[in-house]
């Protein structure tokens, strides 16, 4: 397989990782950008020693750890190379638990991409479960058609503390249900069994209210082409409970912090 290939081939999943971390399709895209033109400026940058797909997340992670970005999720290009660390960077902890749960690579595999050991990995992970541990507990829509997958979505949301406010298996109950009680964070199927899109349904309630949105589909590829406005935050289906938690802390993460920034003065 050509190294293009290698790359096409696990260069969604990177997009997803990237877009989780960062809270936006258009940060974590650029910063996918500029580890692809590292990539094509040296092509020696890229390390397979643990294998072709943990060699581009920790090339990733390089990029991540020395290219400045403002925190403005509108931005689309990335200045190359600047040799400064961002002192806000995303820590480590949410990094290694991310590469864990969201990404299943084992410990050595994230030692690996990180630059540590699997000792300090577990310690970093630990951490990360600490701090998710600490987020304010919400109210929870959950917008799912199967029923075992929302009973399962149902009880893992209450077991991280959260609340459920309702399960809606249409565009039209997940309009209803959120308009009625305003949840703090979504849980969203993509294709719903009476042909109506969970995509859609978000959308609409987006237009009347603010609420970080977690999408669940079988196929995140089909999201995954930077060709038009996607989801930041993607589970795969069958999903595992430490990936819903890890996605879901990011986004109420990236919600709170937007809260509390200082809100910018009005243009003239």
């Amino acid at each position: 397989m050509s190294r293009s290939q290698v790359v096409a081939e696990h260069l969604p999943l990177l997009r997803r990782y990237a877009r989780a971390l960062t809270g936006s399709q258009a940060s974590g895209d650029a910063y996918v950008a500029a580890m692809l033109e590292a990539m094509l400026g040296d092509p020696s940058v890229l390390d397979e020693s643990h294998g072709p797909r943990a060699g581009l997340f920790r090339l990733f992670t390089q990029i991540w750890n020395s290219v400045a970005i403002n925190d403005d999720a509108e931005v689309t290009t990335l200045p190359m190379p600047p040799e400064r660390r961002l002192s806000n960077i995303t820590p480590l902890p949410r990094q290694a638990f991310l590469l864990l749960s969201l990404e299943g690579f084992s410990e050595e595999e994230v030692a690996f991409i990180l630059g540590t050991d699997v000792a300090e990995t577990r310690r970093l992970a630990d951490a990360a479960g600490r701090e998710m541990a600490a987020e304010i507990a919400t109210d929870v829509l959950i917008i799912e058609d199967e029923t075992f997958i929302a009973m399962d979505l149902e009880s893992l949301v209450k077991n991280l503390g959260h609340n459920v406010v309702g399960v809606a298996r249409t565009h039209a109950d997940a309009v209803a249900l959120a308009k009625n009680r305003r949840p703090g964070l979504i849980l969203a199927d993509i294709q719903l069994a009476d042909g109506s899109s969970g995509l859609d349904a978000v959308n609409e309630l987006l237009r009347t209210f603010e609420v970080p949105v977690v999408f669940i589909t079988a196929y995140p590829e089909r999201f995954l082409t930077g060709e038009r406005p996607e989801p930041a935050f993607l589970i795969s289906k069958p999903f595992q409970p430490a990936m819903v938690s890890a996605v879901a802390s990011q986004a109420l993460f990236f919600q709170r912090n937007s809260r509390n920034r200082t809100p910018k003065a009005p243009a003239a």
